[in-house]
């Protein structure tokens, strides 16, 4: 995992997918170029990934990047798809003041897309919770 500095953003140059905001939108569709490119949040419980509970996958809704396995998708509660570990080299992270306190944004290391928010309240091994949008999310089955 990178952290990205807080004058390092997630500008078009910095990532291998690039696109224009307009291709962004056409791809996408309103809902999901919000929640990836515009940094929303979708509201808690509406995810159906937060109910899935296959072994597989978790890609890029943006990119088709790989993210998350399956098997550190863990229940926390929270309304929203969490994971307690990225694959190698999936994401990078960034300090995020918008809701006037520092938050840890998580991002696809690929295109750059607005994934969730790593916490510090996850189970072991590592203690973290990734709070993924689910819809920034796809599920690949095994």
């Amino acid at each position: 995992m990178l952290l990205l500095g807080r004058s390092q953003g997630a500008s078009a140059t910095r990532f291998a997918v690039n696109r224009t905001p307009a291709q962004w939108r056409q791809e996408l569709g309103a809902e999901r170029y919000a929640v990836l490119r515009d940094a929303a949040t979708e509201r808690p419980f509406s995810s159906p990934l937060l109910k899935e509970h296959r072994k597989g996958t978790f890609v890029c809704a943006g990119c088709a990047h790989a993210l998350f396995s399956s098997a550190t998708k863990f229940e926390s509660g929270t309304g929203w798809p969490s994971f307690w570990k990225p694959l190698a080299h999936a994401v990078v992270t960034r300090a995020d003041h918008k809701l006037l306190m520092e938050r840890t944004e998580v991002l696809c290391a690929r295109c750059g897309g607005h994934l969730g928010h790593v916490f510090e309240d996850g189970p072991k091994p590592t203690g973290l919770r990734y709070c993924m949008n689910g819809l920034a999310l796809k599920f690949r089955p095994a």
